[in-house]
């Protein structure tokens, strides 16, 4: 019998299967390239008609409002274990000419003129009338100042009902509301627009002529409680005057240079003059123990500034415009970039504090406030945050301070936005 040969089966051959075409890995990107992208697209996405000028203006004003009020807004610790305010201004009276710089108000109030004359121009023109439109800016004010006062009013409530000493809540709740007397100017001003927007310059003059009159009465009787409290008008005529310059502005002035060189120079001399030989402060901010402030309410020393300051800002429109405008790619070979340049950082970082521009104004207080009651809740009491304000030891720690206070300040800022933007979509939906 034969060994028969076992073979295995052949296999059985199926067709292919079909195969999806392979998908390229994401690339993935670093933080670092993530923060250029979103540069870049914020760049991309701004108008090319917008007046970038204007927004480094405002941000620099921001900024030197801030930056003013974190130096020369101290908070002392008394003996007793109670907080009261000190500003190094009322020992140190050298300090005066930083103010020149950091009070940027009439800065502010000059672009806040531009913008909205520039703003209720355009709502006329697609229809809009004066009260749609004046209830619409007024809104954008109140969301961020709703949050701030309910805020503060818990805090209020919760020193009350911890028996903190009357002087400590009083210091504390003056620093932090301190920058919220400007909204009620800024919505006056922004009420009275269409008036501006049609007779801008003679509105900024008559506004002068009131603050000096207001100022000469001061002179003339003063002790007159009556003339203190009509004094209480320069408030609303004193920013009236860079207001209106903006609106100026808006409808096409200030196009030669000899006319924002006649505001730097008028505006500086007439200051130069007030203060030395009419008796108004150098100081253009409060001063403690100073029986005459050129702040609070303005005086005419305080407009002549706010004149030099908006002439110097008109001045510098062509650079700060250069400064954060990245030069456009060319020929035909161009592509886009991949990374953004200084110049596009530059205007990402304006864009986005002009977008939190009364949020950062209310809340600024409210950050170093939180960063000076922390650490004496935890038992510390540092240089800079809790000692008296009178030593360049203090100055010198302060300086160093700021660097905490920006980081909370930033924290602050973003809570308070997303808030007001889940209640804005709560709202709308």
């Amino acid at each position: 019998m034969t060994d028969l040969e076992l073979r295995p089966p052949s296999p059985v051959r199926q067709p292919p299967l079909p195969t999806a075409p392979l998908r390229p890995l994401p690339v993935r990107r670093t933080p670092w390239q993530a923060v250029h992208t979103a540069v870049l697209r914020i760049d991309a996405e701004t108008p090319a008609d917008r007046d970038r000028a204007a927004d480094v203006l405002r941000a620099l004003a921001i900024t030197g409002v801030v930056l003013g009020h974190w130096l020369v807004s101290g908070v002392v610790l008394q003996a007793g274990g109670h907080l009261v305010g000190g500003s190094p201004l009322g020992r140190r009276p050298e300090l005066a000419p930083a103010t020149w710089i950091l009070q940027s108000l009439a800065v502010f109030f000059l672009v806040g003129g531009r913008v909205s004359a520039r703003g209720y121009t355009a709502a006329l023109a697609l229809g809009t009338g004066y009260r749609t439109w004046l209830t619409q800016r007024l809104a954008g004010l109140l969301r961020p100042a709703t949050a701030f006062a309910l805020t503060w009013g818990l805090v209020w409530l919760g020193l009350v009902l911890a028996g903190t000493a009357h002087e400590t809540i009083h210091t504390l709740m003056w620093l932090a509301y301190s920058p919220f007397w400007f909204l009620g100017v800024y919505a006056l001003l922004l009420a009275a627009t269409p008036l501006v927007h049609k007779a801008g310059a003679r509105i900024a003059v008559a506004a002068c002529l009131v603050v000096a009159a207001l100022d000469a009465s001061r002179l003339l009787s003063a002790d007159s409680g009556w003339t203190d409290t009509l004094r209480l008008l320069n408030i609303p005529a004193g920013w009236l005057v860079p207001y209106c310059l903006g609106a100026v502005w808006a409808a096409g002035g200030f196009t030669r240079r000899r006319s924002a060189l006649a505001l730097l120079l008028g505006g500086g001399g007439a200051m130069a003059a007030l203060v030395l030989w009419g008796g108004y402060p150098a100081s253009m901010v409060g001063v403690p123990g100073s029986t005459l402030s050129n702040l609070s309410p303005p005086t005419l020393a305080a407009v002549a500034f706010g004149l030099a300051q908006a002439g110097a800002a008109l001045l510098l429109r062509a650079p700060l415009r250069r400064a954060v405008t990245a030069p456009a790619a060319t020929g035909p070979a161009a592509t886009p970039r991949s990374r953004a340049t200084p110049a596009q950082f530059l205007w990402a970082a304006v864009a986005l504090l002009n977008l939190s521009a009364v949020t950062v104004f209310l809340w600024h207080q409210t950050a170093m406030l939180t960063t000076t009651l922390i650490p004496l809740g935890l038992g510390h009491i540092l240089t800079g945050l809790h000692t008296s304000p009178d030593s360049p030891g203090w100055i010198a720690a302060r300086c160093g301070w700021l660097a905490v206070f920006a980081p909370v300040l930033a924290v602050l800022v973003t809570a308070v936005r997303d808030r007001d933007a889940r209640r804005a979509n709560q709202t709308n939906n």
